[in-house]
């Protein structure tokens, strides 16, 4: 089928999240259909992905949003318009004409749709459309207002999240098929519009890519959060738990031990903080996710926020890293507690977990091991991508 696939940012492998994710389904979709593809960017830096994507797809185009969301065009929008922040910044009038150009020269089978907030550039068309939440955007929003904004401040973002609430809902709706990545997310979103229909496409691993770069475990023994993005603050609030809680009780009895904190737009009080300590180093740009994955000890996720499936984790499970984690940073994995991941709830509960793996490389190795062929049997994204060739076919038919 040709298809017209619509995403915020380009994919990409060089970090975890929903670039990856998007990265690997084009790449194995391309191999039975026909796939053109519009993103936004931030800056000129980024189409250096373009080359690596043009290989999978027929036409890659890319357009430009504004580098921070704090703009006065993107404030004053989301002030004296009906919609909030995230759409405001992510919606480029060139790529809504380029997409209504593009419309009436080609004839494509659907569109697909990855994130709610890229759906304003569709105009109105008979060509079906299928839309990916990967998370549930106003609770993220929600969250943040709630910690980390000043109490007088927060009618006006709240405000913001109540127009967010309601877009995010009105494009579930607008969508002839619309899909979570996670179960927990599609009742999240089936009590918000009792009986929308809601399908799953989880989150998924190369199994194969990450398995095949052999690399020997650092010495000292590292503890690793990463590969992921710190402009969420679900990632931010598991890092500060890490280094202020979690770390304490794991130096404390792995001495040598250090802490390796990877990811895009780290926070500079890490970065000031590992100036200063032995035991703490960060890396920030890492051409090969595996070379974090592979080398480390262990991965520690105290992740408290809810949304989504977990790609970094689901990753570094494929390299057969062991996972400690909260039972929110795996939900919707479905993983054995003790067999292919240690899951604690409290602070101290992970620093043990992780102390016992640090202390017992046998039982941490069969951990990882676990972790790998758990993900390889239910996560690989050969078998998640086939699930879309049956969504495809159903929805044009619908159409028809």
């Amino acid at each position: 089928m040709k298809i017209l696939m619509l995403v915020p940012f380009l994919p990409n492998t060089s970090m975890s999240g929903g670039q990856t994710r998007w990265f690997n389904i084009i790449k194995f979709l391309s191999k039975n259909h026909e796939i053109t593809l519009f993103s936004l960017i931030k800056d000129e830096s980024e189409k250096r992905f373009v080359p690596d994507l043009e290989k999978y797809c027929e036409r890659v185009e890319v357009f430009r949003r504004p580098k921070s969301p704090w703009t006065f065009r993107n404030i004053f929008f989301s002030i004296f318009s009906a919609y909030p922040l995230l759409v405001v910044r992510n919606f480029s009038w060139a790529e809504r004409m380029a997409i209504r150009k593009i419309l009436k020269e080609e004839k494509f089978d659907l569109i697909h749709a990855e994130t709610f907030y890229v759906m304003p550039h569709i105009p109105k068309i008979r060509i079906p459309s299928m839309m990916v939440e990967q998370t549930i955007e106003y609770q993220v929003y929600k969250h943040y207002v709630d910690n980390e904004v000043p109490l007088l401040l927060r009618p006006i973002f709240m405000w913001d999240v109540m127009k967010l609430k309601f877009w995010e809902k009105h494009y579930w709706r607008k969508a002839d098929r619309v899909f979570a990545v996670s179960s927990e997310d599609k009742k999240v979103m089936q009590e918000l519009i009792p009986g929308l229909e809601v399908g799953v496409i989880p989150n998924g691993v190369d199994a194969d890519y990450y398995a095949e770069k052999k690399l020997p475990r650092k010495s000292p023994p590292c503890v690793m959060y990463g590969v992921t993005n710190f402009e969420w603050l679900q990632n931010v609030e598991a890092v500060r738990e890490l280094v202020t809680k979690v770390w304490p009780g794991i130096i404390a009895k792995v001495p040598g031990v250090r802490l390796w904190i990877v990811g895009r737009m780290i926070p500079s009080w890490i970065k000031e903080m590992s100036e200063k300590r032995s035991d703490i180093f960060f890396t920030e740009s890492i051409e090969d996710a595996r070379d974090a994955y592979g080398s480390a000890s262990l991965m520690v996720t105290p992740i408290r926020g809810s949304g989504g499936t977990r790609l970094k984790v689901l990753e570094a499970m494929a390299a057969a890293l062991p996972i400690v984690s909260t039972r929110v940073g795996v939900a919707g994995l479905g993983l054995e507690i003790g067999k292919q991941a240690m899951i604690s709830d409290s602070s101290r509960g992970l620093a043990e977990e992780a102390v016992n793996l640090l202390k017992n490389p046998k039982k941490a190795k069969k951990i990882g091991l676990a972790g790998r062929e758990f993900v390889k049997n239910n996560f690989d994204w050969k078998a998640i991508v086939n699930m879309h060739d049956e969504i495809y076919k159903s929805l044009v038919l619908i159409k028809k």
